[in-house]
């Protein structure tokens, strides 16, 4: 058994190395968002009734529920401070054991890495269970540090861990999700469809059963994270389902794994047809042809996000039934003007989760560059300027279609008007700054894609929480996110959308100079 596990340490080691960057930005942005949310929650509300109400209020809406679970102790400032972050940000937490899995488990196999260093003195089970070790460090990491965001923003120790925990949990079973997924399919982009549909499914029951079938809610781990009541009559016990769960899991995934060549999955691969379709010798439409599916995924998602995100905006009003916040709503200009400045903040966060999907695209660019699939192309009659092309059009024109879609499901869910589809499109040239600055990595050196997301979390830290950390107003303005308009709480000001379009432009530019003259590789 020893031998099988051979150079297992060496090998996490080597991915902690690799993936620093990528742990790195994920860690810091849910760290910062439980402290923001912490610490804002706790200032709203005077007293214990304020925020009974407030709950309450919580509770009576099945869209809110829906999204974020139900407050179980409607007394507890710490559930209440803790809503979002329970269900809806430990999807994400979730999706980081399905990164970070994946990559190095299906990708390394289709590349062929994974046959390189089986060639070498390591164990056969030493790959697989590096990967795991280090989406279980990981993991371990962001539920230490959202239970010390807790703790130092005032909220109860014991709930603080507890929570802390759960997330710990939710991102084990993540990342076994995404190993087994990585046993049925030999595609790395069918593994993250695959695991991202039963994560998505797990959310969906949680979402039924804390809404109308109660007993559902515990068939989910989402669900588990909400009736664990951290905060208040805790059920420590529940923390022992993740890993149960997750270990089962794996065990599963081990045993399939045995049953299968290595870069093959037990699903066979479908043949595609015997002469390919003349138009895909173009660039463009090769990668849209690659990437239509995580197009047509993206669109379901962030459409059925922008419903139930427009359907919480009319609700608000109750939710802030306080002495303390009807002073707010009266200087904002009444409730209208409090859900103007709702729209404005949802649409500012979905903005940034449409930034991933532009990111994604240009590292996976960087991928194709790095596994010689780019060469290929290259050798073909395809200009460098039209693989560039193809890059920066899916990655660009793909957000401005997302912010369209999320623009007009907020309003279908919000029921008033389109004052939602404005709201989502004037954060088009802040995401087109941060797609172009991104395809100036890629450009510079394909391996440098990959801060493409660090970038992401620095920008997002100071446009989004920055003026909370109080940091000087010259640091925040370094984020493309901190001068969009905040219409339609306040006019659209055109001169910062011109200069970021701007900026934007220049920045291709200088991307499409330096790709003409580099090496590729």
């Amino acid at each position: 058994m020893t031998e099988r596990l051979h150079g297992t340490w060496l090998l996490v080691r080597f991915e902690l190395r690799r993936d620093r960057v990528l742990i790195g930005a994920w860690l810091g942005v849910l760290t910062l968002t439980v402290v923001a949310s912490a610490a804002g929650t706790a200032s709203l509300y005077s007293d214990t009734r304020e925020q009974v109400a407030a709950a309450e209020a919580i509770n009576a809406s099945p869209a809110i529920v829906a999204l974020y679970g139900p407050v179980l102790d409607v007394t507890s400032l710490g559930e209440l401070a803790m809503t979002k972050m329970t269900v809806l940000y430990a999807a994400f937490v979730a999706f980081l054991g399905v990164v970070l899995v994946r990559r190095h488990t299906r990708v390394e196999e289709e590349t062929g890495r994974a046959e390189l260093v089986g060639a070498t003195a390591v164990g056969p089970d030493a790959p697989v269970a590096a990967a795991v070790l280090e989406a279980g460090l990981a993991c371990v990491a962001i539920g230490v540090l959202a239970a010390a965001a807790d703790v130092a923003s005032g909220l109860p120790v014991a709930g603080s861990v507890l929570f802390g925990a759960s997330w710990t949990g939710i991102g084990l079973v993540g990342s076994a999700v995404a190993l087994l997924a990585a046993q049925v399919s030999s595609s790395a982009r069918a593994v993250g469809f695959l695991a991202s549909a039963i994560i998505g499914a797990a959310y969906l029951l949680r979402a039924v059963g804390d809404t109308s079938v109660t007993w559902l809610s515990w068939l989910s781990p989402f669900g588990w994270g909400t009736q664990l009541s951290a905060w208040s009559s805790p059920r420590a016990w529940v923390l022992l389902l993740h890993p149960l769960l997750a270990g089962v899991l794996v065990a599963v995934a081990l045993g399939l794994r045995r049953r299968r060549d290595l870069g093959a999955g037990l699903l066979p691969d479908r043949p595609g047809p015997a002469t390919g379709s003349p138009r895909l010798r173009d660039a463009v439409t090769l990668a849209w042809r690659t990437q239509r599916t995580a197009v047509v995924g993206w669109t379901v998602g962030i459409g059925v996000m922008g419903v139930l995100m427009g359907s919480i905006i009319p609700s608000i009003g109750s939710m802030l039934d306080s002495d303390g916040a009807r002073a707010v709503i009266e200087a904002m200009g009444g409730i209208g003007g409090v859900q103007d400045a709702l729209l404005a903040a949802i649409t500012s966060v979905v903005a940034v989760v449409i930034t991933c999907f532009g990111i994604a695209i240009i590292t996976r660019a960087a991928g194709d560059e790095h596994d010689g699939r780019s060469e290929t192309v290259l050798a073909t009659a395809t200009s460098r300027d039209r693989l560039l092309l193809a890059v920066g059009a899916l990655a660009i024109l793909g957000t401005t279609w997302l912010l369209l879609v999320a623009g007009l499901a907020t309003a279908l869910g919000r029921g008033d008007g389109l004052a939602a589809v404005g709201a989502s499109l004037v954060q088009a040239p802040a995401t087109w700054l941060v797609l172009a600055l991104g395809l100036v990595l890629l450009t510079l050196r394909s391996r440098w894609a990959i801060a493409g997301w660090g970038l992401l979390a620095v920008f997002v830290t100071l446009g989004q929480v920055g003026e909370s950390l109080r940091l000087p107003d010259w640091v925040v303005g370094l984020s493309p996110y901190s001068h969009v308009p905040k219409y339609p709480v306040e006019a659209v000001t055109w001169r910062p959308e011109l200069a970021m379009t701007a900026l934007a432009g220049l920045a291709l530019v200088a991307a499409w100079l330096r790709f003409r003259s580099r090496d590729i590789g």
